[in-house]
């Protein structure tokens, strides 16, 4: 889905959830009175290899690391990348029967989600095997941290807050772009405070202000992957930052390559 197609569909507010957390109409009226959207498009920098049967679900670096987790039931596993060097490539599945989802990086562990299968886990960072699990209240779909809260998205315009150390919900904010809601939001991650996420089925990334749910801007990258996919499936997922070299990555679900890109505005 394009950008002009993304905004006409979150403009008509059609084929969106029912059930999606509601704003106030105080805060309708300071948000749509608010400075314009910004849009951005991309330049690309580096393209490196990734593997065409891993459905990404979350991407995301640790230590100069670049990591991955992926989906579908049986083929769900936490990635070590080696494209960034540092350490040795490493792939550890996830439990044949769960479907996995995003996850990141929090100290010396990555905490990693399910779909439905209401569990998450935590893994050791350097052998990315699981130490323990934990209770997940609804479906899970991306993962990021802003170094105090975990932040959970699960396919509504919600961001959900989770305390990292005893994953209870302490809060969440309803993501809304000039007074109407996004819905879909799917991999995050966290960048210069604010959350980027990906739409789902969309080649769409929304800026998103944490405190108050506001986009603030959307990033177009369509074009970025032209070559052969199922639109359903196969579809942008999969945002990384390293804060120490300002890097920004991008993939898809089964893409060939992960891209490094840099954004910029568009005319």
């Amino acid at each position: 889905m394009s950008i002009i197609a993304f905004l006409l569909l979150t403009t008509a507010c059609t084929d969106l959830p029912t059930d999606l957390p509601e704003m106030s109409s105080a805060q309708t009226e300071t948000e749509v009175s608010s400075s314009p959207l910004k849009i951005f498009t991309y330049r690309i920098i580096n393209e490196f290899p990734h593997g065409t049967n891993d459905f990404t679900q979350g991407l995301f670096i640790a230590d100069g690391i670049l990591y991955e987790s992926t989906g579908r039931v049986g083929q769900s596993y936490l990635i070590r990348h080696d494209i960034l060097g540092g350490k040795e490539a490493k792939r550890q599945p996830l439990p044949r029967h769960v479907f996995g989802e995003g996850a990141t990086a929090v100290g010396d562990s990555i905490i990693s989600l399910t779909w439905r299968d209401g569990v998450g886990y935590v893994h050791d960072l350097e052998t990315l095997s699981r130490v323990s699990q934990f209770t997940v209240q609804g479906e899970g779909w991306g993962l990021t941290s802003d170094g105090d809260r975990l932040i959970l998205s699960d396919g509504t315009n919600a961001l959900r807050f989770l305390d990292p150390e005893t994953f209870e919900e302490i809060g969440q904010v309803a993501v809304t772009a000039n007074g109407r809601p996004v819905p879909r939001l799917n991999e995050l991650e966290y960048i210069n405070g604010k959350v980027w996420a990906n739409v789902w089925q969309t080649d769409v990334i929304v800026q998103i202000d944490p405190e108050t749910g506001r986009v603030s801007g959307f990033i177009d990258l369509s074009g970025l992957y032209d070559g052969q996919r199922d639109p359903r499936d196969d579809v942008l997922n999969g945002i990384a930052y390293d804060p120490e070299t300002d890097r920004l990555f991008v993939t898809g679900k089964n893409w060939p390559k992960i891209y490094e890109i840099r954004i910029v505005e568009a005319n």
